[in-house]
């Protein structure tokens, strides 16, 4: 795997530095997280990654923290700006116990700035960005996009592509650095051609009038006989002309006059046949036109089961069915941590403090001493 020998320590903390430390475990790095409770039910991304629950506020705790972090490549954290520091695990200290560690923070609004002291959630850093303002349908209010953009898009991706930047730059200089990394530029970063492209003609209408927002008639979904969804992406006119054959219209029809006639003639004919019907006739033709999927149906649709686009845990009791790790890379692919079978509590920690010289007859002790959170008091 592509990453197998780098060593990440994630602090445990909401959706973007889960989905940050799974992208690298996923592609073969050793992730272990650093818990303030066992047994995290709200991190559903914690598969393929080792768990270690300490009591911050213990100093023994705090040293062994300190320890794991000198013979590690990677540090992510998700807090306020001065919590670690508070925790006396700030970037100054930790970077001089190892000069070599990638120390990643990982907030809504950075390290500095007037907000960065601030709490918010991704409906927030997407405002700030100015990507929210240009989501939602027309003459209504701005949609978050869920938290995609700011969480995972620009957040937890981006965060790691900032990690890797770092390790690549430190083959050449040897040195580690601090990835100050913020979801608001993330979301914007991300955002980029939104940005760009203000002056091309996709664009200059109020939001949701524009093609790509939900204004066009050829850029949009249908509703089908069966209550199902059609995605309709022709923006090209050769795509557009094979979508009219497709309905039944007259290919020679104008693409950009009389939009509102002619989404109201789209909507009653995909009205007419069910949307598996409409596939048969539109897996033909190159109109852009494919299915909007439900859940329970992407395993089975075709084309992801051809590349592999899901796979099921076998012995999940929920979430069965899981993306697998993209991109796929040809010598080293990546393995979902979802389908890796988990370890014991005890044992992973066992396995965790023995790396830093802590026997198996110590842990009784820290568990006792409340510097080590398990579920169950250890046995001897």
């Amino acid at each position: 795997m592509a990453l197998k020998g780098l060593n990440v320590i994630e602090f445990a903390g909401l959706a973007p530095g889960p989905l940050c430390g799974m992208l690298l475990a996923d592609f073969g790095a050793t992730v272990t997280r650093i818990d303030m409770t066992p047994r995290n039910a709200l991190d559903v991304l914690q598969g393929g990654k080792r768990s270690l629950a300490l009591n911050l506020k213990k100093h023994k705790a705090i040293e062994m923290v300190r320890s794991l972090c000198r013979r590690s490549d990677v540090l992510i954290e998700p807090f306020r700006p001065g919590v670690m520091e508070k925790f006396g695990l700030g970037p100054s200290i930790l970077l001089q116990d190892n000069p070599r560690l990638i120390y990643a923070r990982l907030t809504g609004f950075g390290q500095t700035g007037s907000h960065a002291p601030r709490a918010g959630h991704d409906i927030n850093y997407v405002a700030i960005s100015g990507v929210l303002s240009m989501l939602g349908q027309k003459s209504q209010k701005p949609t978050p996009p869920i938290n995609l953009v700011a969480d995972f898009a620009g957040g937890g991706l981006m965060c790691a592509f900032g990690i890797l930047a770092a390790v690549v730059e430190r083959h050449r200089s040897g040195k580690g650095q601090i990835v100050d990394h913020a979801m608001v530029e993330g979301a914007a970063y991300v955002g980029s051609w939104l940005f760009r492209s203000r002056n091309l003609p996709v664009w200059g209408n109020p939001r949701g009038e524009n093609v790509l927002d939900g204004g066009a008639h050829f850029y949009d979904t249908y509703e089908t006989k069966d209550n199902k969804f059609l995605s309709v992406g022709a923006i090209e006119n050769r795509f557009y002309r094979q979508l009219l054959e497709g309905l039944g219209l007259d290919p020679d029809l104008p693409q950009f006059e009389d939009d509102k006639q002619r989404r109201q003639l789209f909507e009653t004919k995909f009205k007419s046949k069910t949307r598996d019907e409409w596939m048969q006739i539109f897996d033909e033709k190159d109109a852009c036109v494919f299915p909007v999927l439900e859940l329970d149906e992407v395993d089975s649709y075709t084309h992801n089961r051809e590349r592999q686009v899901f796979v099921k845990r076998e012995e999940a009791q929920d979430d069965a069915l899981v993306p697998t790790p993209a991109p796929k890379l040809s010598r080293t692919p990546a393995i979902s941590g979802a389908l890796a079978s988990e370890k014991h509590e005890l044992e992973m920690t066992e396995e965790i403090l023995a790396e830093i010289g802590i026997a198996r007859d110590e842990i009784f002790r820290l568990y006792d001493n409340g510097v080590l959170l398990l579920s169950n008091k250890p046995k001897l």
